[in-house]
């Protein structure tokens, strides 16, 4: 599998920490915020290996505005600022 970086966004619903990557649109979850990581870290190895099976890894990382850099390490767009608003 190419390597390819990606955002973690942790938060809580309830007594559940949800993790989010942002850049693929892929969730998970845990009981801790370290159990919510790892878990979305396997959930996106998962997501890259089958897109990778399907021939369609290339599209997706495109579409998300990733690029690849010298290495061949696929770079995200980056997440540049996080806030709590309100209307």
């Amino acid at each position: 599998m190419v390597p390819v970086e990606f955002d973690i966004i942790v938060f809580k619903e309830n007594d559940t920490y949800v993790s989010y990557c942002p850049e693929l649109d892929v969730s998970s979850c845990g009981d801790s915020i370290e159990r919510a990581k790892q878990m979305l870290k396997t959930a996106v190895r998962l997501f890259l290996e089958e897109a990778e099976k399907m021939g369609t890894l290339l599209d997706i990382l495109e579409e998300a505005n990733y690029v690849k850099d010298s290495s061949g390490k696929w770079i995200p767009p980056k997440l540049v600022a996080t806030e709590m608003a309100s209307i």
